[in-house]
């Protein structure tokens, strides 16, 4: 097959994966908890290699105590390190927290950067952090966040040959019209989490799976 060939047959089965996430998941939205933009940020940051729920349960506690930039700026780092010690690389994610909350706080008035480049100069927000923020908070889809469930499917259903996750992101964005890139890591997200687990098993009769038969077949290792 050529690779003209190649890529117009997986634009068209994006096409049918967008389809089905357009009217199953309609309306993007994280699982993650939260009340100020600030926290959502935070939140994302701890997900990182960690579970929605995990996150969720640690936060139901940490947000009282921390609601602002300059609340969690202010966070002794030993005392937040403990404070976040459920989740992986928490020390790691303790010094970028703290960094970039100062730097909201003395950069951008604590407000939440509305830019990708703005975002992705804070310590801990990357490529698919950034994305996740803009599409959550400011209803912007600049890009397409590729997580492990995105870069999963990605990889099952042959639209992509990379495994770097911007790469895998860059990727689907040129084989989906920028319109429908709302919907795509927050209904692979849920149909990975509801619908479709990472763990092998026999999904031939799965919504996507029926779309490309293939797919039952190709198990991606994790990453």
């Amino acid at each position: 097959m050529s690779a003209s060939a190649r890529i117009a047959e997986r634009k068209e089965r994006a096409g049918k994966i967008v389809a089905y996430l357009k009217r199953t998941y309609p309306e993007p939205k994280s699982e993650l908890s939260y009340e100020t933009p600030f926290q959502f940020l935070v939140a994302v940051v701890l997900s990182a290699q960690c579970t929605d729920k995990a996150v969720n349960r640690l936060t139901k506690t940490l947000f009282k105590k921390y609601r602002t930039p300059l609340d969690f700026a202010r966070a002794k780092t030993a005392t937040f390190t403990k404070e976040i010690s459920t989740v992986p690389f928490f020390r790691n994610k303790t010094k970028a927290i703290i960094s970039a909350a100062n730097m909201v706080h003395e950069r951008h008035g604590d407000t939440v950067p509305q830019t990708a480049a703005e975002l992705i100069e804070l310590p801990g927000v990357g490529y698919k952090t950034a994305h996740v923020i803009l599409g959550q908070l400011y209803d912007s889809w600049e890009g397409i966040a590729t997580d492990t469930h995105v870069r999963r499917f990605a990889k099952r259903f042959d639209l992509t040959d990379a495994d770097d996750l911007t790469k895998i992101s860059k990727d689907l964005e040129a084989l989906i019209p920028k319109k429908d890139w709302k919907y795509i890591n927050n209904g692979l997200v849920l149909y990975g989490r509801y619908v479709c687990p990472a763990r092998q098993h026999d999904c031939t009769t799965h919504p996507l799976t029926v779309l490309w038969p293939p797919a039952a077949a190709r198990w991606p290792k994790a990453k």
